[in-house]
């Protein structure tokens, strides 16, 4: 089997949840020596692409959303080793703390990030889902971080993107992190008027931006 059809059955496990697909195909990628970040960007990205339009068209809903989820999960088991090898050869680019704001229960969008920001030479902190301000900037504080992500799904949970900012600025820290946001609910106005630095509509933008804005402040 070659490359593109490697990479279109990731894409089509993760549309029709099929775990097992996902599982033999990420097997399949990683034994035809595909670029895993490849096989994640080209192919898993692109299903969870195609399912993120559905779900914000109310064509599926929750329960699939977690399945696709857990489909792109068993392909990561296989593929994440892969692209772990590739991130320890590489030099350290900065430090972020991210995670899905107070509420908000979302996991797989922040997960690529995580991915790719690792796979880039990052040192990441993964905080998790339904995280409270004082979390993202105690540790942030503590890992001496140059950046923190926040990640909200929901409209509901947006104001906990703007909590952070103001509670980093109420402590006169505002300036020593890069503030990124993203996530299904956001927005590049939504990100100006909170006043975080970088939007990104995904998890590849996330890392170009941050990395730009890192090497602008050195």
């Amino acid at each position: 089997m070659g490359e593109e059809q490697i990479l279109e059955k990731l894409k089509e496990a993760i549309i029709s949840f099929d775990e097992k697909l996902a599982e033999i195909t990420a097997r399949d990628a990683v034994e035809g020596n595909i670029d895993p970040l490849k096989a994640v960007e080209d192919g898993l990205v692109k299903g969870l692409t195609v399912i993120g339009e559905k779900y914000e068209n109310d064509e599926i809903f929750l329960p699939e959303l977690m399945m696709a989820a857990n489909t792109f999960q068993k392909a990561m088991f296989v593929l994440e080793p892969k692209i772990a090898e590739m991130g320890k050869e590489r030099s350290k680019k900065g430090v972020i703390v991210i995670g899905t704001v107070k509420g908000d229960i979302h996991k797989i969008g922040k997960d690529i990030v995580i991915l790719l920001m690792k796979t880039a030479g990052y040192e990441v902190h993964d905080l998790g889902e339904d995280v409270d301000l004082f979390t993202f900037i105690d540790t942030a504080k503590k890992v001496e971080a140059d950046a923190i992500g926040l990640s909200a799904l929901l409209t509901s949970t947006l104001s906990g993107q703007k909590d952070v900012i103001d509670a980093l600025t109420q402590q006169g820290i505002r300036e020593k992190y890069v503030v990124i946001i993203g996530g299904g609910a956001t927005t590049p106005e939504w990100a100006e008027t909170i006043g975080a630095d970088l939007y990104a509509e995904n998890a590849q933008v996330a890392v170009r931006k941050l990395t730009e804005m890192l090497e602008k402040r050195k």
